[in-house]
């Protein structure tokens, strides 16, 4: 059977499609380009779809940076409305990346879409959650031509209720190579260490006992 798997380069969405492929499916990833700050995650996300051997990888450019992000624009410091959301959320980001994943599932008679959302200690956002995993597999259920006629694209979520540390444990009882992937929101040559993203990776390999194999400035 066919997966469209999303992979961002992080360590959630590698987890998520190395699982899919233990289940016996063949992948046909798909990375965006959404105008982050920098690209080192999708040189990244190259990297894993060829250490997980996908039979496609597609790359797609979609300009967000016009969105208020920290993650598309270093400077932007959050607005106090939001002020429980941090400011690396980039609005509606995961109904367009969903949404893309869907197009991509339909062309090609996919049965699966497999995205790496978790909701247990991640930071927050709103598109992680599983009220909106629910909502949008019934958007994929009345709004495309495979499903009105009789099809099903099933919208999975394998790590939905996991810890990061789960998920690390899960991706190393798979065998992946972490050193493949990038979480920091810097992109440099070394992880910065302090940022969100790298602190709840590096707690999360401290929890296990690991050490991960990212360089880290601090």
């Amino acid at each position: 059977m066919k997966s469209v798997v999303l992979i961002s380069g992080g360590i959630d969405s590698y987890v998520a499609a190395a699982f899919e492929k233990s289940q016996g499916n063949s992948l046909y990833a798909m990375t965006v380009n959404y105008g982050q700050v920098h690209r080192k995650e999708i040189e990244c996300a190259r990297k894993i779809g060829q250490f997980l051997s996908v039979c496609q990888h597609r790359f797609i450019d979609v300009d967000l940076s016009w969105l208020p992000s920290s993650l598309t624009d270093s400077s932007y410091q959050g607005n106090a409305t939001f002020s429980e959301i941090p400011t690396s959320y980039v609005p509606a980001r995961n109904i367009i990346l969903l949404s893309l994943a869907t197009a991509y599932a339909e062309s090609i008679d996919a049965d699966f879409i497999v995205i790496g959302v978790h909701s247990v200690d991640y930071s927050g956002y709103p598109d992680c959650r599983q009220e909106f995993i629910k909502a949008f597999q019934k958007v994929i259920d009345r709004g495309i031509k495979k499903s009105v006629e009789g099809g099903k694209i099933i919208l999975k979520t394998p790590l939905l209720l996991m810890k990061k540390s789960e998920i690390i444990k899960l991706g190393l009882n798979l065998k992946v190579d972490f050193s493949l992937s990038w979480s920091c929101y810097s992109g440099r040559e070394k992880a910065c260490g302090i940022c969100d993203s790298c602190r709840i990776r590096l707690a999360a390999f401290s929890e296990l006992g690991l050490k991960d194999p990212l360089e880290y400035e601090q």
